[in-house]
């Protein structure tokens, strides 16, 4: 009878222990959130300075970009390469990889958390609504609605989910960051070549950039929490999601 009392208390004080480190994770992606949710009313209620700054960012690089033949390639081999199916291929690829290793709750992370972030993205252009940049001479077509920018929404969760998931497996500080490195670079030229090939707006691809992030820390925030409850040791959540599931 004592011990379970003592193990009913244990467990209590462990849970009480967690939520504060949960509750730190909601906060911040909550503080990242924010910026989306004024960012969205702005579109919805045409605010003037936001869109004149998409206005005149649009058609400058319209301008530019039509002036350079070997520009305009560039983007449009961009297009493709960094295609949202391209990093949620990616993503499936890793998935299957961590069930053949048994890292089930991992993989189940990973593909929630990708996924979530496919739908989020198209329930955004729903609620929005709003049109695409639209050129007398358009460099480029796209279906759909702009707010929020799919590809640079699909890019930054597919590469934060594939550093969270891989960089437990690199063993030296200086892989780590060249992994995040050239993963932020992947996120930044998807925004760049939306904004290039004038299919989206600024603020769509600035949107898409802080809902992806917004989400990944909330969903790795949960996994973290779930990890701390079972008894697993704390870690930089900046060196991998599970790493003691992808080093084994």
């Amino acid at each position: 009878m004592v011990l379970r009392i003592g193990q009913r208390r244990k467990s209590w004080w462990h849970r009480l222990r967690l939520r504060p480190r949960l509750a730190l994770a909601a906060l911040a992606a909550f503080l990242v959130a924010v910026p989306v949710t004024l960012l969205a009313l702005a579109v919805r209620n045409g605010w003037g300075p936001m869109k004149r700054l998409d206005l005149a960012v649009a058609d400058a690089l319209h301008d530019a970009v039509g002036d350079q033949r070997w520009l305009l390639d560039a983007l449009h081999a961009l297009d493709v390469i960094l295609h949202p199916w391209v990093f949620r291929g990616a993503v499936l690829v890793a998935v299957l990889v961590l069930v053949t290793r048994g890292a089930w709750r991992l993989a189940w992370w990973a593909a929630i958390t990708m996924t979530t972030g496919s739908v989020l993205g198209l329930v955004l252009k729903l609620v929005v609504a709003r049109s695409r940049p639209s050129f007398d001479l358009p460099l480029a077509t796209a279906p759909g609605y702009s707010f929020p920018s799919g590809h640079a929404l699909n890019s930054t969760v597919g590469v934060l989910v594939l550093l969270l998931v891989v960089l437990p497996a690199l063993p030296t500080v200086r892989r780590r960051v060249a992994a995040w490195a050239v993963g932020l670079t992947l996120i930044l030229l998807t925004g760049f070549d939306r904004v290039g090939l004038g299919v989206h707006y600024v603020s769509d691809v600035v949107a898409a950039w802080l809902v992806g992030i917004a989400l990944v820390v909330a969903t790795a925030a949960a996994f973290e929490t779930w990890r701390r409850d079972v008894g697993r040791p704390a870690h930089d959540p900046l060196a991998g999601v599970a790493p003691e599931e992808v080093q084994r």
